[in-house]
C-alpha cells in the first residue's frame, strides 16, 4: 500500500503540470485571438512593406558557364621512349607539376584574389564605351554618390589592368570589390563530384556585368592555369632552340670555312700536304655540328611533342547568352512573405509583453 501511494505522489505532479501546460496554451490561444486587430494591422503592414520592396527592387541577372578540363599527363608508346632517350643525353623533358591545380584547388584558384581582380580590370565595350569590369561594378552599384563626402575615393579610377602604380585606395576598395563578389556574387562548384565539370555562376544586377565577369574569370584562370602547368615545358623548349640556332650557325660557318679554304688553293700541289690541313679542320668541324644539330633536333621535336602533350585543354559547354535569366520576387509572394513574417512579429512581441507582464505582476 505504502509503495501505491508513493507512485501515485510520483505521478500526480507530472499529471497537474501537463494540465496546467494545456490550460495554459489554450488561454494564451484565447489571447491571442482576443488581439486579432493588432495581428491583422501587422500583416496589412508587412504585406505593404513586401509590396514596395517588390516594388523598387531590382531585378538580379543570373550567367552561367560550364567547362571541361581534358589534362593528360601521361607519356605512354613512343613518346615516352623518346624522353627516356632524351634524358641521357642530359636534356630534362620531364612533366610540369600540376597537383597543385588538382581536384577542388582549381575552384579554390578560381575564387582567389588575383584572379577575381584580374577579371575586375579587364577590359570590356559597355554600349561603346570602353571600361573596366570595376568602373562598370562601381557605376551600377551607384557607388560614386557614396562616395561623395569621401574626398579620398570620390575620383578614384580603375583605368588599367597595370597594379603597380595603383595606390593604398586603389587596393583598398578592389579589396572590398573581392569581398562583395565572393561572398554574394560569385559561386563555383562541381556538377558532379566524379566528373570535371566545373560551372561558374554569377549573379548580379547588371546584365553585362554578370555576362562578362564570368566569360573573363573563367579566360584569365584559364590562361594562368595552361601557363604555369607548362612552364617547365616551355622554358625546356626555349633552351632547345637557342641551343639549336646557336650550332646551325656554327655549322653554317663551318661550311664556309670550307669553301673558302678550298678557293684558297683551287690548284693545290699534291705533295705539300700543308696545304690541305686548313680544309680538313674545317671538314672536321662540319662533321662535329652536324652530329651535334641532329642530335639537338631530335630533341626539340621530342619537346614541342611533350609539350603540346602537356598542355591541358579547357573546352567551354555552356556559356551565358543575352539576354540572361532574370529572378525577382513577385509582388504577391512579397505581399505574403512581408506578411508572414510581419505576423510572426506581432504574435512574438504579443506573448513577450504578455510574460513580462505576469512576471511583474
Amino acid at each position: 500500500m505504502t509503495q501505491t501511494n508513493s507512485e501515485k505522489i510520483q505521478v500526480n505532479p507530472d499529471e497537474i503540470s501537463l494540465k496546467d501546460l494545456i490550460l495554459k496554451i489554450g488561454k494564451l490561444r484565447q489571447y491571442l485571438v482576443s488581439k486579432w486587430m493588432v495581428i491583422l494591422i501587422a500583416a496589412i503592414i508587412g504585406g505593404c512593406i513586401g509590396l514596395i520592396y517588390s516594388i523598387f527592387s531590382k531585378p538580379v541577372y543570373k550567367a552561367e558557364l560550364s567547362f571541361a578540363l581534358e589534362d593528360d599527363k601521361s607519356s605512354g608508346g613512343g613518346l615516352g621512349a623518346a624522353l627516356g632517350l632524351a634524358s641521357q643525353f642530359g636534356i630534362d623533358l620531364g612533366e610540369s607539376g600540376g597537383g597543385a591545380f588538382s581536384g577542388d584547388n582549381l575552384l579554390e584558384l578560381m575564387k582567389s584574389r588575383s584572379m577575381v581582380e584580374g577579371a575586375l580590370l579587364t577590359p570590356v565595350n559597355v554600349k561603346g564605351k570602353t571600361e573596366t569590369l570595376a568602373e562598370l561594378y562601381i557605376n551600377f552599384n551607384d557607388l560614386r554618390k557614396k562616395w561623395d563626402d569621401k574626398p579620398e575615393l570620390k575620383n578614384i579610377q580603375f583605368a588599367g589592368q597595370n597594379r603597380t602604380g595603383f595606390t593604398l585606395q586603389q587596393d583598398s576598395v578592389l579589396g572590398v570589390f573581392y569581398k562583395d563578389i565572393i561572398k554574394k556574387n560569385l559561386s563555383v562548384d562541381k556538377i558532379d563530384k566524379k566528373l570535371s565539370i566545373i560551372t561558374v555562376k554569377v549573379e548580379s544586377e547588371n546584365e553585362l556585368f554578370s555576362k562578362y565577369f564570368t566569360e573573363i574569370l573563367v579566360k584569365t584562370v584559364s590562361n594562368f592555369y595552361i601557363t604555369t602547368k607548362t612552364k617547365k615545358s616551355v622554358q625546356n623548349v626555349a633552351i632547345l632552340q637557342r641551343q639549336t640556332d646557336s650550332v646551325r650557325r656554327e655549322l653554317n660557318a663551318a661550311l664556309t670555312g670550307v669553301a673558302t679554304s678550298a678557293d684558297v688553293n683551287p690548284n693545290a700541289n699534291p705533295a705539300l700536304q700543308i696545304l690541305r690541313v686548313p680544309s680538313q679542320r674545317r671538314q672536321v668541324d662540319v662533321q662535329a655540328n652536324q652530329a651535334i644539330l641532329t642530335q639537338l633536333v631530335a630533341n626539340l621535336e621530342v619537346s614541342k611533342v611533350s609539350l603540346r602533350k602537356e598542355t591541358p585543354l579547357v573546352q567551354i559547354i555552356d556559356q551565358p547568352i543575352l539576354p540572361l535569366e532574370k529572378s525577382k520576387l513577385g509582388k504577391i509572394k512579397a505581399i505574403v512573405f512581408g506578411g508572414f513574417i510581419a505576423v510572426f512579429l506581432a504574435v512574438a512581441g504579443i506573448i513577450v509583453k504578455k510574460l513580462f507582464n505576469t512576471i511583474i505582476a
